[in-house]
């Protein structure tokens, strides 16, 4: 088991009252218990939180090293998306 270290942390009332209630509930068997599990429960969160920021940034570099598209047609852009939506829907309906 790694080493613990023992810290002091104030809560307001209405968080405190939740975990104390978790604990008589039988969620935890202590309030430390619940403490490390809300702690786990960040590190998971802010490990994906960097791994889409990775896909993000990814995408970003990918799409600026693709270079300029050039110019667009809007009107162009619009019937090619209505002409997939419709094709999409008749395959749906058959």
């Amino acid at each position: 088991m790694a080493k613990l270290e023992r810290m002091t942390v104030v809560f307001p009332e209405p968080m405190a009252a939740d975990i104390r209630a978790a604990v008589a509930r039988g969620d935890y068997a202590s309030t430390s218990e619940a403490v490390r599990d809300a702690v786990r429960l960040w590190k998971d969160r802010q490990q994906l939180r960097e791994q889409d920021l990775d896909a993000i940034r990814g995408a970003w570099a990918e799409g600026k090293a693709s270079g300029l598209a050039g110019p667009y047609d809007m009107r162009a852009i619009i019937r090619q998306a209505r002409a997939g939506a419709e094709k999409a829907a008749k395959r749906a309906r058959d």
